[in-house]
């Protein structure tokens, strides 16, 4: 739950340190609305006045991202740690505990829906899209590596046969990782055809 806190000094930056102190927070995680400007009064000695504002704790978008993705997880009765962390792409987090093939699920996708909900939830309203990855057991670097000698396989074979390597349907992250993995393949192109969530990566060779 966020903090406020309204709090008066003899000037705004007075009453601005003072909150934080209250809040046990650091001017970067706030936001605040004067309510009163001080005045000095007549001469600085009569009718002074205090400054008065209203200090709010600003959303912080990780700790959203945790809280839900630790209430989602109990609904669905699995009892796992959250670790999330700030990057310099967005938010990382990784779920650890017993039975993680269920937080998994088949080929990755109920990993990727748990993804999808909380991105949703932590971009509601904001103006600025910051992008959340899941993770858990490595599951992602994993994945990421078998797509790729996936598409090297595939490569040869297309290259043996003289024919377009069709591949099973993959979601868009998984269809760059082939994309990305021939990229400097002179001998092959890729692209992608159909509609999610049937799209597929076609290996085909230069001509």
């Amino acid at each position: 739950m966020m903090k406020i806190v309204e709090k008066s000094g003899r000037t705004v930056e007075e009453a601005l340190e003072l909150a934080l102190i209250e809040m046990d927070l650091s001017e970067e995680d706030v936001e605040y609305e004067v309510l009163e400007e001080d005045s000095k009064g007549f001469l600085g000695l009569f009718g002074s006045k205090e400054a008065k504002i209203r200090v709010t704790e600003k959303e912080n978008v990780h700790k959203v991202a945790k809280a839900f993705l630790e209430e989602t997880l109990e609904k669905m009765n699995i009892y796992a740690k959250v670790d999330v962390e700030l990057t310099e792409d967005g938010i990382f987090a990784t779920v650890s505990g017993d039975n993680m093939s269920v937080v998994i699920g088949r080929r990755g996708k109920t990993l990727d829906a748990l993804q999808y909900l909380t991105n949703l939830v932590i971009n509601r309203d904001r103006e600025n899209y910051i992008h959340l990855v899941l993770d858990s057991e490595d599951y992602r670097a994993k994945r990421k590596e078998s797509l790729e000698e996936l598409a090297y396989r595939m490569a040869d074979k297309a290259k043996r046969q003289r024919r377009d390597i069709i591949l099973n349907p993959m979601n868009s992250y998984e269809r760059r990782i082939v994309h990305s993995a021939l990229q400097k393949d002179e001998e092959v192109s890729t692209r992608s055809e159909g509609r999610d969530p049937y799209r597929k990566v076609i290996i085909f060779l230069n001509r």
